[in-house]
């Protein structure tokens, strides 16, 4: 899957990739919270490594339309209906009309000025779940105290209706990742297209929207490929990126084909600004919405 043989891997995490758990009253609050209000997470549902400094920040990323997916990205722990991370799912959740109202209490009851909300990906659904984005966007945009209103959103299988659909509610933030760099999708983000992606990202920044999109590195990738997608990006209207290692979040999914040093990560900024991205977060253990207030420039 990766350009190096299992042999030639790293095997173990380097010492800049270890996570300390804080103790903490704010992580087990946020985690009760969340389960009292019946809210999935990304946070919870791929195993991001830093679930434990952002609950304990009294922080999440709402993930909304269930806890079950229907692609199956090698790279992914959230459950699939083809039976990667858990056991396969028979059938995605329906979608709940209840779940805009309790992302918006929840917002407002873990204080969040900027609010982030992903999705699984829904291509059982003819809009591919937009409609529950926009609904779940003018909730957050109802509470006082949400200052901005982050998106990251499936491809939506190129659906400009779809995407038009949410930009009409006028997020914040339209964040998509392309995730690794177009010769691995096949491998790493099946059922995605690189230029589908790429024109949405397009479409977004068109339409006036503060575009926004991701990258992990250690995938199989190599440096030259990486700045052409950071080239590629800008040219698409990214105003952020994020880039950050790739962990494997259980056994079952392909291990790091490398693992990059901090300093490598700062050059990997330094491509990405000088391709013309203005605002970059670029370190092992960034991930698309990690402390997404600090680069976003709709937030001073």
């Amino acid at each position: 899957m990766c350009a190096n043989n299992a042999s030639s891997k790293p095997s173990r995490l380097p010492e800049w990739l270890r996570i300390k758990l804080p103790d903490s009253r704010s992580y087990s609050r946020t985690r009760s919270l969340l389960a009292s209000a019946r809210l999935h997470t990304v946070c919870q549902s791929a195993k991001c490594p830093n679930i434990y400094e952002c609950f304990s920040r009294d922080t999440a990323t709402f993930m909304i339309l269930g806890n079950t997916c229907t692609r199956c990205c090698a790279f992914c722990n959230v459950d699939s209906v083809q039976g990667r991370g858990q056991e396969a799912k028979s059938r995605p959740e329906p979608v709940d009309p209840g779940e805009p109202a309790r992302v918006a209490a929840a917002a407002r009851e873990l204080g969040l000025a900027h609010v982030v909300v992903t999705s699984v990906t829904r291509d059982d659904l003819t809009d591919g779940g937009a409609s529950q984005f926009a609904a779940v966007c003018r909730a957050l945009k109802q509470e006082p105290g949400v200052e901005s209103v982050e998106l990251l959103v499936p491809d939506f299988q190129g659906d400009v209706a779809a995407l038009d659909l949410v930009l009409a509610e006028q997020p914040s933030v339209l964040n998509h990742n392309l995730e690794t760099v177009p010769r691995l999708y096949g491998a790493i983000r099946r059922g995605a297209d690189y230029q589908r992606s790429l024109a949405l990202l397009k479409h977004a920044a068109d339409a006036g929207a503060a575009a926004k999109s991701g990258l992990m590195v250690g995938l199989g990738e190599s440096d030259e490929e990486l700045r052409r997608v950071l080239g590629d990006m800008a040219q698409a209207g990214c105003a952020m990126v994020t880039l950050g290692q790739y962990l494997a979040p259980s056994r079952r999914h392909p291990w790091p084909d490398r693992f990059v040093e901090p300093g490598q990560f700062e050059r990997y900024a330094e491509w990405a600004k000088e391709e013309g991205i203005p605002h970059v977060a670029s370190a092992p253990l960034v991930r698309s919405s990690y402390k997404a207030e600090n680069i976003s420039p709709c937030r001073g």
